[in-house]
Order: structure tokens, then C-alpha cells, then sequence
């Protein structure tokens, strides 16, 4: 796999660099700014960019966007040290497919590197522990129960996981996501957790 890590902290991208090629089937390259990550996505098309969101010259979300829109298939994780709701739901707007903290631990970066380059969208725990507690006014039809699991697929919780937290079996979980999804016509968790993280930054 092809990463890309884009950070104007030297240290940061270094670290990351050594860390990430432990991996034997990973390369990295590093880039100090979002113009610097574009160029290098049009030589070397990446398979998954780490994007920090502040930088200097383009920021990370300016970046993802520009890079989403000439490269659809380049997945970008956001990797920074911001959990605002407003950077949340830009970063996704922007077409981010996840949003990682710099506190992760360094397994949890890599196994969530894995899971973006076959399709998922992943998000750090501390990301959802973050989310508002009052519910946006947008999902006023959302029951009290579609609401409380919606926030948590949204925070990147598999249905297991939700069912463990909030003492329900999968099933009902499970049924409670498809009732969430029909009621706001969305088509899937991964634009469930746009919609959640767009509207929560209202």
C-alpha cells in the first residue's frame, strides 16, 4: 500500500514515516503542506493520504477537497490533534473518509489504515467522546433511542459495540440503524455519519 502523510511538523511526518513503513507490504512518502500533497498525488497517486488539518500555504481540508475531486479513488484519514465539530464535518464534507486523532496509538492508526483501504470509514474514539450532547435540531425525527445510536455510529462503533454500550442485542441495533436510514433517506453508515457530523456543527 501507498501511504501519503501530509504535516508541516518535520518531526511528525518523520515518525509517522518510520513507524507506518514497519509495515512490509507499506511504503510512505511525506508532505509539509496541502499543495505540496496534490503534486505528489498527481505523480504517485497514493492509496490513502493522512492529512493534518492545519498547515500553512493549504490546509488539510482545502487539500482533501482538491484532492478528492481530481483523485476520487485517493482515500484521505485526517490525523490531527482537533476534535471541533466544525473541523469534523469539513473534513467529511471535503470527502475525508475518516478523522483520527494524534493520540492514537500506533496500532490503532495502522488497523484503521486498513479498514479505509477496503471501504470503511473510521473515526477515533475521542472524536465521538467529543460530539455534542444535545441533539441537532435536524434529527428531531429521530427517536430518543435512534438518536443515542445514531451519535455512536456516527463516533465510528460497530453495531457489537453499540449493542455492548447500550445493553441491546445486534438485531435491535441493527434495526435501529435501518429505522435511522429510511426516516432520513440515507443510503448508508458512511453518509450517516456525514449527515450526523455536518448537522452537529450547526
Amino acid at each position: 500500500m501507498k501511504l501519503l502523510i501530509v504535516d508541516d511538523d518535520g518531526l511528525i511526518r518523520d515518525s509517522l514515516k518510520l513507524l507506518l513503513e514497519t509495515e512490509t507490504d507499506w511504503t510512505a512518502r511525506t508532505a509539509k503542506d496541502g499543495d505540496e500533497a496534490f503534486k505528489l498525488c498527481q505523480s504517485e497517486r497514493p492509496d490513502v493520504v493522512l492529512m493534518d488539518i492545519r498547515m500553512p500555504v493549504c490546509d488539510g481540508v482545502a487539500a482533501t477537497r482538491n484532492i478528492k475531486t481530481a483523485f476520487p479513488s485517493v482515500k484521505i484519514v485526517m490525523l490531527t490533534t482537533f476534535t471541533d465539530d466544525g473541523y469534523i464535518a469539513s473534513a467529511l464534507s471535503a470527502g475525508a473518509e475518516g478523522y483520527l486523532l494524534k493520540s492514537t496509538p500506533a496500532d490503532g492508526i495502522v488497523e484503521r489504515i486498513r479498514a479505509v483501504e477496503k471501504g470503511a470509514m473510521v473515526f477515533d474514539r475521542g472524536v465521538g467522546l467529543s460530539a455534542r450532547k444535545t441533539t441537532p435540531a435536524a434529527f428531531d425525527e429521530l427517536s430518543e433511542r435512534e438518536n443515542e445510536v445514531f451519535a455512536l455510529v456516527a463516533a465510528g462503533l460497530s453495531n457489537s459495540e453499540i449493542a455492548s454500550k447500550l445493553y441491546l442485542s445486534s438485531g435491535t441495533v441493527r434495526n435501529v440503524v435501518s429505522s435511522i436510514l429510511d426516516k432520513l433517506a440515507l443510503r448508508d453508515r458512511t453518509q450517516l455519519a456525514v449527515h450526523y457530523w455536518k448537522n452537529a456543527a450547526l
